[in-house]
């Protein structure tokens, strides 16, 4: 039994020891994070993703909120590069494809949709967190739908939702690269 609460009490110590992490720097961790993302274009690159990683990636994806708790996603690595590279053209070796896909035909079922939505970003940040590029795509979901879900193996009654593109990435000023934002005043009432 107190075998079970050691890496609890492990992490309690790193946190409230003195000069230990303090909650304070990683809710700015995270939040920089949300603020400073870039969706990476044309400056993937070539490397392999490690399994650890892309675990990490997944449980990101796994522990995001959805309706209810049911959870309606599910997720299809693809480490292929030829098939991943027939998805989304450009895709250097060790880049991957993570599918997130729910039951029903991707249109019509709302709640499920937005779930799959927030599993998604959760996916991308999570990505970005680990040093790595990502981008999500929507573009190609009538394609893939239409003519890959056998080969990726997509459950029975699922349709995919959206794609995130995960790989290593040439370092940019994402700052200065990442497409203009609107103001808060100019999408935001308060009442």
């Amino acid at each position: 039994m107190k075998k079970s609460f050691l890496p609890v009490f492990v992490l309690a110590a790193l946190l409230f020891a003195p000069g230990g992490l303090e909650a304070q720097e990683l809710n700015q961790a995270a939040y920089d994070n949300i603020i400073t993302h870039y969706a990476a274009r044309n400056n993937f690159i070539s490397g392999t993703i490690s399994r650890g990683d892309i675990e990490k990636i997944l449980v990101a994806g796994l522990r995001a909120p959805s309706a209810s708790n049911r959870q309606p996603w599910h997720f299809t690595v693809v480490q292929n590069s030829a098939l991943a590279g027939r998805i989304v053209s450009g895709m250097p070796d060790g880049n991957i494809l993570i599918v997130v896909s729910s039951s029903g035909d991707g249109r019509t079922n709302g709640p499920a949709i937005l779930d799959c939505g927030l599993a998604t970003e959760s996916i991308y940040l999570a990505a970005q967190a680990l040093g790595y590029g990502s981008r999500i795509y929507t573009g190609p979901m009538n394609t893939v739908n239409s003519q890959f879900k056998a080969e990726l193996g997509l459950p029975a009654g699922h349709n995919a939702v959206a794609l995130v593109r995960v790989g290593r990435v040439q370092k940019i000023d994402a700052a200065s690269a990442a497409s203009a934002r609107k103001s808060l005043g100019d999408i935001v009432t308060y009442k």
